[in-house]
């Protein structure tokens, strides 16, 4: 009983991020909503293949077996499918081994709305759309984009995050894209002793953090990396916030601008947080991104797409393939 009051992570995946499923949403794309489902069910004991996610979701799920006991990392499956036409998903799953059991299957609408009622900590998802609802609404969420690599072969698991708009707010961010290096750097010399506003992912890391502490030192499979384009004098501030959270980060680089891929390769990140698109597809060569889409660098990009996301649903009606 004692377990229960024990800390769990608690990650959404959406089932185009944990397996492929192209070869469908080309059927549903080009042959419409009952080709699809017609495709889905005609091919349900046919196992999917390994999604994007699919390495991060076996490290996860292995921390289980290393701490025993109840559970500590729950992973719940989100899909715009129906359960009819998502039977494969579950097929598949079963087949892989994985211990999932808990699901969302939400018949073409968007599933971002189950991630707080199951009380994630993080959703990551194929669909930019489903990923920016999230974050509206409060939640640590990224489109996973595929690394040009293979995945990294080892049983840590490495997260690395960037600062500005992803751990922290973005209003020194935006005092940066909007008066330029030098008022940055002023301001947070400025307000040094100031804690940094929390940032999408400050939850995320936190439950990552308690996750590590329930291991002895040394032995902990999960492992953190904060990597932002900050340099000194601009690296106190990050420091002082997060020892007024209370949060441990094992790794801390401050590039001053210079490209993440090549650092990140050296951490061996499984997975890469980061809100500019443009260190993302740096990233990726080396490893897997999550695109945050938050803060003052995506503000245009996301009205744009919200435009043109609410044009194609009047137009075609909701996705089935999620």
């Amino acid at each position: 009983m004692a377990n229960d009051s024990r800390p769990k992570l608690v990650i959404a995946i959406s089932s185009t991020a944990l397996f492929d499923m192209s070869e469908s949403h080309t059927i549903f794309e080009s042959e419409g909503v009952e080709a699809y489902a017609d495709y889905q069910r005609a091919h349900e004991d046919d196992v999917l293949e390994p999604g994007e996610a699919f390495p991060l979701v076996t490290k996860l799920l292995r921390i289980n077996e290393k701490l025993g006991g109840e559970p500590r990392v729950e992973v719940i499956l989100l899909s715009r499918n129906s359960a009819d036409t998502g039977l494969r998903v579950f097929n598949s799953i079963a087949h892989h081994g994985l211990k999932i059991s808990r699901a969302a299957f939400s018949g073409g609408h968007s599933p971002y709305r189950y991630v707080s009622a199951f009380a994630c900590h993080l959703f990551l998802s194929t669909h930019a759309d489903d990923v920016r609802c999230a974050l509206d609404s409060g939640m640590a969420a990224a489109t996973l984009l595929p690394s040009h690599n293979e995945p990294v072969d080892s049983d840590e698991l490495r997260f690395a995050f960037d600062g500005d708009a992803v751990l922290f707010s973005d209003a020194s961010e935006r005092i940066f894209k909007e008066r330029g290096l030098s008022a940055f750097t002023e301001n947070e010399q400025r307000a040094a002793r100031e804690p940094l506003d929390p940032g999408p992912f400050k939850n995320f890391l936190q439950a990552l953090h308690g996750l590590q502490a329930e291991f002895p030192i040394g032995e902990c499979p999960i492992r953190t990396a904060l990597v932002t384009a900050r340099a000194a004098p601009a690296h106190e501030r990050v420091v002082r916030t997060l020892r007024q959270w209370n949060i441990r980060i094992d790794e801390s680089l401050f590039l001053g601008g210079l490209s993440k891929g090549d650092f990140l390769h050296s951490f061996g990140a499984d997975v890469f947080f980061d809100d500019q698109q443009i260190h993302c597809t740096s990233a990726r060569e080396y490893v897997a991104a999550g695109h945050v889409p938050h803060g003052v660098a995506n503000e245009v990009a996301n009205e744009v797409a919200n435009e043109v996301a609410n044009d194609a649903a009047t137009k075609r009606g909701p996705s089935k393939d999620a």
